[in-house]
């Protein structure tokens, strides 16, 4: 079994999501926001914050140009705020090392600080037109049910995962390139993992799933995932305080947000040691370079 790229090709251009990072104007720098963004995050949550960047630092020198502080703030409720340092840290590499283009060669992408390899294949692909097997969530469900017949993908294995896309991607480059985002778009939108609409496939009478007769998946069980009470939970809360303040905070604010001093305080020192937040000499708290 194989996914026939024509047959997919075409159900993207009448399907696929009109997104703003999709548009033949959008720069690679959009490209590479968007993907750090959409990190564990959905597309609904990051359109407005994406506009909000692209209208404020439109290249990589003015994100650089920011404080590490207005870059946290301005992250707003996306959440794992981390990000928002690297990408930080890879706006300043660019404009001083790349002439404020982001490169579009996949291991020099890899060197950038916080690019790992479905980043760099992801800016290759999508900004540049490059053939590149690009493999998120959504790309594993598709393989693994239309080619391997399988109700869902198990643990990753970023050789075989590589391998597998890579085989079926078109010769070219830009088709190559479209058939990456169609086939994400797929699992996005048709394949998801809890109620997929076969009805709507387009390569249903080739899927290896329903000719096997859609078995159930039994491989190791995902872990659930739960938000609140849980330390990113915590932290975020903590954040929440110093983005709506205009300076540094005394301690006992901090201490408001949440009942379990233990791990309110383990969370406070992990954000310090991830320097999203910084301590001033008098014991208060603020995001980094506000103080």
């Amino acid at each position: 079994m194989a996914v026939d790229a024509d047959v997919l090709l075409d159900w993207f251009s009448a399907h696929g999501r009109d997104l703003p990072w999709r548009e033949p104007t959008c720069s690679a720098w959009g490209v590479l926001v968007s993907e750090i963004m959409l990190q564990q995050t959905p597309v609904v949550r990051v359109q407005p914050i994406w506009h909000e960047w692209m209208a404020r630092w439109p290249v990589p020198s003015a994100l650089a140009a920011s404080s590490q502080g207005e870059v946290v703030r301005a992250w707003g409720k996306l959440g794992y705020p981390r990000r928002a340092l690297r990408l930080h840290d890879t706006a300043a590499v660019i404009a001083r090392e790349h002439g404020d283009v982001v490169p579009s060669d996949v291991d020099t992408l890899l060197a950038l600080p916080g690019i790992g390899a479905y980043t760099a294949r992801a800016v290759a692909a999508f900004a540049y037109g490059r053939r590149a097997p690009v493999v998120d969530t959504n790309v594993r469900r598709v393989v693994a049910r239309a080619v391997h017949g399988a109700g869902d993908a198990g643990p990753a294995s970023t050789t075989r995962d590589m391998a597998d896309v890579e085989a079926l991607l078109p010769a070219e480059d830009a088709p190559a390139a479209k058939f990456s985002a169609a086939i994400m778009e797929l699992g996005a939108l048709i394949c998801t993992a809890r109620a997929p609409k076969c009805a709507d496939c387009p390569i249903y009478d080739a899927c290896a799933w329903q000719h096997a007769g859609r078995p159930e998946y039994t491989g190791p069980a995902k872990p659930v995932q739960r938000y609140a009470g849980t330390d990113r939970y915590v932290r975020g809360r903590l954040l929440d305080v110093l983005r709506g303040s205009e300076g540094p905070v005394e301690k006992a604010r901090l201490d408001l947000v949440w009942h379990d001093g233990g791990q309110r305080d383990r969370c406070l020192d992990s954000l310090l040691v991830d320097g999203l937040l910084e301590q001033t000499r008098d014991g208060h708290f603020a995001l980094p370079g506000e103080h």
